[in-house]
């Protein structure tokens, strides 16, 4: 218990504190939040990326262990969702929002601060949360804008919208820089090291002011309650039994746990909001997935600590 406690004041409280300094600043001054989002995605996050794949060294084997668990992992919440939509008899527009908040997952602004706060001294930790942010972008705007489909955008604009994305190219400049073992002078290193650091901070006050615009008071229905369970609990459960399934243990076993245990991404709200197919319902559901993940996070890194040693 005394253990379970130091992670909660050591691990989650710095990011609920981070996340409540974001929703008071956003209810005095009222930020741009589309802006603050344009400068984490196209600034600190690459940043962060490039930084921690460029300086982490990874096994070939991890890297098809890790591909193998995401397509595991991933294609198991599709089919679950899909079939608990059915159950709960939830119409085309309600069950396309109530799948992608099951299997998208804020591996982002939330997912990487955690791991670099969880394994500040093993760098694999981090560049294999890095590794699910893209599979994540991937299923966002591929499952995910295929749940909400619209006139408004064609296939070949979303490709192309996806290869926009600087978080790519940071991926495989930072891969193939490491790969190539390829210094970058101190004039290049020391600004990319300032904005990667700051990522942690910005990210999470970004998405607590993000969340201080969403209605509480609606929240609290039957749909959104098994959205919560089935992705803060139910898949945790089964991203444990597939972990012992492809017999991967250590600290990529603790990663990937861990980061199968972080509630619904906020791009499953923006979705919803920018096609207009339930977005209220899609917002509610990130920000109690947010609330309830302060303690079942917790427990998550409690658990890995004991099962992968």
């Amino acid at each position: 218990m005394v253990y379970l406690s130091m992670i909660f004041f050591q691990i989650v409280a710095p990011i609920l504190i981070l996340l409540i300094v974001g929703a008071i600043l956003q209810r005095k001054f009222q930020f741009n939040l589309k802006a603050l989002s344009h400068l984490i995605t196209y600034c600190f996050m690459p940043a962060a990326v490039f930084v921690n794949i460029y300086e982490t060294k990874i096994e070939m084997a991890v890297v098809g262990q890790l591909t193998l668990f995401i397509v595991l992992f991933i294609g198991s919440q599709m089919i679950l969702s899909h079939y608990l939509a059915k159950m709960m008899r939830l119409d085309r527009q309600e069950s396309a929002v109530f799948k992608n908040s099951v299997v998208l997952i804020n591996s982002g602004n939330y997912g990487i601060p955690v791991a670099q706060m969880i394994f500040v001294t093993q760098p694999i930790g981090v560049a294999i949360q890095v590794i699910l942010v893209i599979f994540q972008n991937v299923t966002t705007y591929t499952y995910g804008l295929y749940n909400l489909i619209s006139a408004t955008k064609s296939g070949m604009e979303i490709v192309r919208d996806f290869l926009k994305l600087p978080i790519i190219h940071a991926l495989w400049i930072g891969g193939l820089l490491n790969y190539l073992d390829v210094p970058i002078p101190q004039t290049f290193q020391i600004p990319l090291d300032y904005v990667a650091g700051g990522f942690v901070a910005v990210a999470l006050i970004t998405l607590g002011a993000q969340l201080s615009q969403i209605e509480m008071k609606t929240m609290f229905n039957k749909t959104i309650f098994i959205s919560c369970f089935t992705r803060l609990i139910v898949g945790p459960a089964v991203a444990l039994g597939i972990i012992y399934l492809l017999g991967i243990d250590g600290v990529v076993a603790q990663s990937l746990f861990i980061a199968s245990a972080f509630p619904t991404s906020r791009n499953s709200s923006s979705l919803a909001l920018e096609y207009d197919i339930e977005s209220a319902t899609a917002a509610q559901t990130v920000l109690f997935s947010t609330i309830i993940s302060c303690l079942t996070v917790t427990v998550v890194i409690y658990m890995s600590n004991i099962l992968f040693i």
